[in-house]
């Protein structure tokens, strides 16, 4: 099986399906999976962020900066632990299993695939990801009124990881590795999310530029401290939807590549 599957593996004379339909296809039954194989893993995401919330409460006494900082950061990791973790690990074992053969010949471009399954995951990590920001609002003393813009901001940044996840898993030899980049991966969104960037070192806010799950946070944090600037909460968004439909164009090249071995 070659990756020409994914390109034009329809019967010869049948119509192929749109990109949307083809995202609409794998996502359903990847949601499935989903549901029965990672609910648990899901639940231990949100006590992870929500226990990070409480452990810093004790220590963070400096006002709405860091305070905002650690919501927004804790939110957006319950999304890394998915989009990031799990997703790496995803893809990595369908690599090297064999068993991207079998999405290959699907009459589905290699994108729909990609990003169905990473919508699939993605899904999952709203309703944890929203109850972390409004307790971390609650609990930190921080202004509501614009708590709306989790919602943005989760879906921000779960494009963008989800994108960079899949790459990972695609690109790593071995499941093995995959899982390790993937919680290297969590773990720089962890961090670098959660400090302010004024708290950082000018060495790793450089690189703190490169997160992509970093704009989602920022945006989201200048929501928590009651004062956003709403065009520059636009652009932060915007910035993190760039970085991941280039991490997504980027593992559909992956995928056709693997899946052409």
């Amino acid at each position: 099986m070659t990756g020409g599957g994914v390109a034009g593996g329809a019967v010869a004379g049948s119509r192929r399906p749109s990109l949307g339909a083809g995202v609409a296809a794998v996502y359903a039954g990847q949601l499935s999976r989903a549901r029965v194989a990672r609910g648990p893993l899901l639940f231990v995401a949100t006590l992870q962020s929500l226990g990070i919330l409480l452990l810093l409460r004790g220590v963070v006494h400096t006002g709405h900066v860091t305070a905002s900082a650690v919501v927004a950061g804790s939110t957006v990791l319950v999304v890394a632990f998915v989009a990031l973790n799990l997703l790496a690990q995803r893809f990595g074992a369908l690599r090297a299993s064999g068993a991207l053969d079998y999405y290959a010949a699907l009459p589905v471009p290699a994108a729909a695939v990609v990003l169905g399954t990473a919508a699939s995951y993605a899904t999952f990590t709203v309703p944890g990801a929203l109850v972390t920001a409004v307790v971390g609002a609650l609990v930190y003393g921080l202004p509501l009124a614009h708590l709306w813009l989790a919602l943005p901001t989760v879906l921000a940044a779960g494009v963008a990881l989800s994108g960079v996840g899949a790459a990972l898993g695609l690109a790593m030899p071995r499941p093995e590795l995959a899982t390790v980049a993937g919680q290297l991966g969590m773990t720089a969104v962890l961090f670098l999310g959660v400090i302010p960037p004024g708290n950082l070192p000018a060495v790793l806010r450089v690189l703190r530029q490169a997160v992509p799950s970093t704009y989602a946070v920022d945006a989201l944090a200048a929501a928590l401290r009651g004062t956003p600037t709403w065009g520059g909460v636009l652009w932060r968004l915007g910035a993190s939807l760039a970085y991941g439909v280039v991490a997504l164009a980027v593992s559909g090249a992956l995928f056709r590549r693997a899946a052409a071995r």
